[in-house]
């Protein structure tokens, strides 16, 4: 289990060197999941509800997202922080969201290879694939496939205030936000 402030340093240090903007400790006890936040995924708004494998329903209820998270007492959040030339830059968001997004499936690979387990939450759909088997076959990738914070009924900027850490950085900034979850290492 994670006790000691070097072994959290050591994540830490991991994903600030896969070039996250930001990285601090996660106490799991703040993860709370929220049925309006579950709501908001079922009113479609990213598009992505009953079209992919990590997102609703086919990510399982939010009582089953509650209890993969149950045993797990700290872990880290993971942020990339970028510019906006203004709000409707959309290309700069996209840069950001798939940078972010390949960091996090390096740092999810290097904590899963070192740890025997870990719960790693992504930022918005998954988009391994160009096209989601869903649900005419399954996940071709289930290894590395991540379900978001959101799909999984965490309000983002309450697990981010409630450890410690900035969600809005001003205008013209655009943040992704991760996490990821890990009782034993050595």
């Amino acid at each position: 289990m994670i006790t000691s402030d070097s072994k959290m340093q050591t994540l830490i240090d991991a994903a600030l060197g896969l070039g996250f903007t930001h990285a601090a400790p996660l106490k799991a006890e703040t993860l709370r999941f929220l049925p309006e936040v579950r709501e908001m995924c079922n009113a479609d708004r990213c598009r992505h509800y009953n079209t992919n494998w990590m997102c609703p329903p086919a990510c399982g209820a939010l009582e089953e997202c509650a209890a993969n998270a149950a045993g797990f007492k700290a872990g880290i959040i993971v942020q990339s922080v970028g510019d906006l030339e203004d709000s409707f830059d959309f290309e700069a968001m996209q840069k950001i969201e798939q940078e972010h997004k390949r960091r996090f499936q390096q740092l999810a690979a290097v904590l899963g290879a070192a740890h025997p387990n870990i719960l790693a939450l992504g930022s918005g759909a998954c988009n391994l694939c160009d096209s989601c088997a869903y649900p005419e076959a399954p996940c071709r990738f289930p290894d590395r496939a991540l379900s978001s914070m959101e799909a999984n009924g965490l309000w983002v900027s309450d697990v981010c205030e409630k450890n410690g850490v900035p969600y809005n950085y001003g205008q013209n900034k655009m943040a992704f936000t991760s996490c990821i979850l890990v009782n034993d290492y050595e």
